[in-house]
């Protein structure tokens, strides 16, 4: 998956060996976030997310002027997760130079969908 467009995709979570995890009906609805504008503005003057949002490229996020606290998972080239963590309102993330791509969602989803270092996500339009 190279070139990203703004729009809509559906995330499957894989384990380490890469057979599916059940994540609900259908996978979980994830809105990306590819052009400058979309990155930029990201989940700001947003009340909360049904899903995720994946920001591309990305090895690095803020929450500053943010309403709720926010789980980041970040992602290699691979899609395999390098790291995930909760973020409150008004603080700077540390940047991971192995990380391409950042999935954000409310504060205790990740956990729910077993999102945890070293598993890899799919993602499909």
């Amino acid at each position: 998956m190279g070139n990203w467009r703004n729009g809509m995709a559906t995330m499957t979570v894989l384990e380490q060996g890469d057979a599916q995890e059940d994540v609900g009906a259908g996978g979980v609805p994830v809105e990306v976030a590819a052009s400058y504008r979309a990155r930029t503005r990201g989940l700001l003057g947003r009340d909360g997310i049904d899903g995720a949002l994946m920001i591309t490229p990305c090895n690095s996020v803020h929450t500053f002027r943010m309403r709720f606290a926010i789980d980041v998972a970040y992602l290699d080239k691979e899609f395999r997760v390098v790291d995930v963590v909760t973020m409150k309102p008004g603080r700077l993330g540390m940047i991971r130079p192995r990380a391409r791509h950042v999935l954000e969602a409310e504060a205790g989803a990740m956990a729910g969908w077993g999102l945890r270092p070293g598993v890899r996500v799919a993602l499909r339009p």
